[in-house]
């Protein structure tokens, strides 16, 4: 099973120096972050399982103009390695990075207490106590704070035993088999053209394979694979992995473009969430509201729009409306996050309850109804990925009758139910 550890944490509390002391790989790749010593774009890096295979580490900047970044990278991660530096304890973007991650269904993780060198122990041990305040009520409420050191080395052998740990102990993600890698970094390379990076978030394909990157539509085929600086086959749900494009420049391609296979996703403007405002968000999110939209490695300005109420109060759920600037693809399940414009910072998030959402008018007379089949989708998905044939076959037919006359062919139900093709 390929897993990917993500960092998190505010700026400068020392993200990339842990990752360095933890796998001896600098993540800083860029001249200005060597310079700055802070990190812009999304670092990468390694370390051996004792089964043979490699546990993906993903750092992240935290810094607030590159939230956006953060995003991205946690887009793919199984768990968190929330970093809080001993000398100023829980700051803004430690909040925020948490929070996202609470988002985008993250679930397991520790927290590595750094920088212990610089301080005391009276005042160490006050910082502890903060930090299980402020984790009060989050999934990391009863997760374990590993003190260490980048500089001597203090703490690093019981944190790198308890990444182990935590990676056979992780339970099996649900992924379904639509083969969706979204990218992150597009570069060329001499020798070999253009190259594309990410972490492949379900399904998997094989060197040689024909490829679409979506939205666009622009076709083209994956001439070779690479895992941790070696060619492999095929790549697989859950790992980091380059993939060599043939037949198109790097100018054609953007960071948030998902690369997957031919008619497997469907471009639309307009998705269905089941949308949550944060409790900590300044203000309710109000009706036709603009935001800063994130879905994978893509962001998007979008507005959202209500059909039960005028405005989603601070701890509030509800189904929503996102409509978009430009064409987004989607799958049933998906995890996002919404980011006001003034000030900037995380307010909300959701999951996809439908990437092809019916049309939804206020005279239409059977409104409600939709409305009740749409909030129902959610249970029906986790009874039929919990139980048998009937149980699928309820969330198929629920799917069914939303498309209407438009029907759906195997693809279209494949990304409306996120359920593999075998169910």
């Amino acid at each position: 099973m390929a897993v990917i550890l993500g960092t998190a944490g505010h700026i400068d509390h020392g993200k990339t120096s842990l990752v360095r002391a933890l796998t001896g790989i600098d993540c800083d790749r860029l001249e200005e972050e060597k310079r700055r010593g802070i990190t812009i774009e999304l670092g990468f890096a390694w370390v051996d399982l004792p089964g043979g295979e490699r546990l993906g580490i993903v750092d992240v900047p935290g810094h607030e103009r590159f939230v956006k970044n953060m995003v991205a990278g946690a887009a793919g991660v199984d768990f968190v390695m929330l970093v809080i530096a001993a000398d100023e304890g829980v700051m803004p973007q430690t909040r925020e990075h948490l929070e996202i991650c609470s988002l985008l269904g993250i679930r397991s993780g520790f927290v590595a207490l750094t920088k212990t060198d610089m301080v005391e122990a009276d005042w160490l041990a006050l910082v502890r106590e903060d930090i299980q305040r402020f984790l009060q009520g989050s999934f990391l409420e009863n997760a374990p704070v590993f003190p260490v050191s980048s500089a001597t080395g203090e703490g690093l052998d019981a944190l790198r035993a308890h990444m182990l740990q935590c990676v056979a102990g992780l339970p099996p993600r649900r992924r379904g088999d639509i083969f969706r890698l979204p990218v992150d970094r597009v570069f060329s390379m001499k020798g070999h053209g253009t190259v594309i990076t990410g972490t492949v978030i379900s399904g998997a394909i094989n060197a040689g394979d024909e490829a679409r990157f979506m939205p666009a539509g622009l076709p083209t085929r994956a001439r070779g694979l690479q895992r941790h600086g070696k060619p492999v086959n095929t790549v697989d749900a859950g790992q980091r992995c380059a993939v060599n494009v043939q037949g198109l420049e790097v100018t054609e391609i953007e960071r948030g473009f998902v690369l997957a296979r031919p008619g497997e996703l469907f471009p639309s403007r307009r998705w269905l969430l089941r949308l949550t405002c944060l409790a900590s968000a300044p203000r309710p999110l109000r009706q036709r509201v603009e935001i800063h939209f994130h879905h994978g490695t893509r962001e998007c300005p979008a507005r959202v729009v209500f059909r039960d109420r005028d405005r989603l109060a601070p701890g509030e759920t509800a189904l929503a409306e996102v409509r978009f600037a430009e064409d987004m693809v989607g799958v049933f399940g998906d995890h996002c996050v919404l980011r006001a414009y003034s000030p900037l910072r995380t307010v909300a998030g959701g999951t996809l309850v439908s990437p092809l959402p019916p049309e939804l008018r206020r005279k239409d007379p059977a409104l409600t109804d939709k409305l009740n089949l749409l909030q129902s989708l959610p249970g029906l998905h986790e009874r039929a990925c919990n139980g048998k044939a009937g149980e699928r076959a309820a969330l198929a037919r629920a799917v069914l009758l939303l498309r209407g006359r438009e029907g759906a062919d195997e693809a279209r139900l494949k990304a409306l139910t996120g359920l593999p093709a075998s169910a």
